[in-house]
């Protein structure tokens, strides 16, 4: 049997039709409709999109000789960069939201459905990826190229599989800290995160990110009410403020340089999970789009764990035939390219998770193990 495994904690449910039935009426009211699950899809559909845009525009746009006489390269990397205040920190505050019910149960359940699932994903798909980069020498990516980088991304370092090591770590502290004030836990987590943006800590590997987004997972685990109750009442002109502010606090740190000044990475990715939950709550009220990125965000693993080595190939398959191409047939290109690119890793990434379940092959996405009543999911 397979344990379902989710980069957020599913739904609870029960075997009882009517009582589930029963439980998400009540739920609405007590959050403002069948929008707070549906936002919060949407929120991870987008967050997903724009991590494989970012490996898409940093990893193969970027390193194609490009000669169109005109800067939309730069442009591409200076937009993802606007971006990562916000992607990872609205990611993880998803993931503490949904995670709320989950440290409350035994630790025996959350040992094996949360701790030790992540870590066996991890592991299973550091393997792959090390074997499948190892076709992809120049590729720029972290990677292990022996049996001691191995071990150190299995443990210390983690590789650009980092976010589920991080979900692991974070379950284990949540957990373990729970009946502890949350001031106690919430201020050296945001004095961690303060510390390793503002570069006064080691930060090898993508230890950076895993040091500051603690206080994400936190914040959407210990405030899940007041972000709920944020989504609930989002307004058109609280998008303009908060989307304002977003773009106010980048422009004033680019312009003073401020990126590692204590306090303001962390301040300015607070801002910006504002300006996403925001987003994401208007976001679903139009069904064309909010379906689609609600759909995409309930199917994040296999995009996240699948994508980097797509990305590999394709960027040994198309880099150099592009670099290759005339100055008018790459202005043809230039500006598109991101965005197909990043449909295309995407789509192929659904279409091998597809594949992959259709051969049985569902313990790649799923600790192996007897299943869980419906109640635990």
């Amino acid at each position: 049997m397979i344990q379902e495994l989710s980069l957020t904690e599913p739904r609870p449910g029960g075997y009882d039709p009517d009582a589930r039935v029963r439980l998400r009426h009540r739920r609405q009211a007590d959050t403002g409709g069948p929008q707070r699950v549906q936002w919060a899809d949407a929120a991870k559909g987008v967050c997903i999109l724009l991590v494989v845009a970012w490996h898409v525009v940093l990893k193969d746009y970027l390193r194609i000789d490009w000669h169109v006489g005109v800067p939309v390269p730069g442009l591409w990397g200076t937009l993802g960069e606007q971006f990562l205040p916000l992607r990872m920190p609205l990611f993880f505050t998803i993931s503490g939201l949904f995670a709320a019910n989950a440290v409350h149960r035994p630790w025996r359940t959350v040992a094996r459905s949360r701790i030790a699932g992540f870590l066996y994903l991890y592991a299973l798909w550091l393997l792959v990826h090390t074997a499948v980069l190892a076709l992809t020498p120049d590729f720029p990516t972290d990677r292990a190229t022996s049996a001691l980088g191995l071990l150190a991304q299995l443990t210390i370092t983690p590789s650009n599989l980092w976010y589920l090591y991080a979900l692991a770590l974070y379950f284990t502290l949540a957990k373990a800290t729970r009946r502890l004030p949350k001031l106690l836990v919430g201020v050296p987590a945001a004095a961690l995160s303060a510390v390793a943006a503002a570069g006064l800590l080691a930060t090898a590997g993508n230890r950076a990110g895993l040091y500051q987004n603690l206080i994400f997972f936190l914040a959407g685990l210990y405030l899940r009410p007041h972000i709920q109750r944020w989504a609930a009442t989002a307004t058109g002109r609280r998008l303009a403020l908060t989307g304002g502010s977003y773009a106010v606090a980048l422009a004033a740190m680019a312009a003073a340089g401020a990126q590692r000044w204590f306090g303001v990475w962390p301040a300015v990715s607070v801002v910006a999970v504002a300006f996403g939950v925001t987003a994401a709550a208007r976001l679903v009220r139009w069904p064309a789009l909010g379906d689609r990125l609600a759909a995409l965000g309930r199917t994040t693993l296999p995009v996240y764990v699948i994508h980097m080595p797509l990305v590999a190939l394709l960027h040994r398959l198309l880099a150099a035939r592009v670099s290759g191409l005339g100055a008018g047939a790459q202005g043809l290109v230039v500006l598109g390219y991101p965005i197909a690119l990043t449909a295309l890793v995407t789509g192929l990434s659904l279409a091998v998770h597809r594949l992959l379940l259709a051969a049985h092959a569902r313990w790649l996405f799923a600790l192996p193990g007897p299943r869980r009543p419906a109640a635990d999911r």
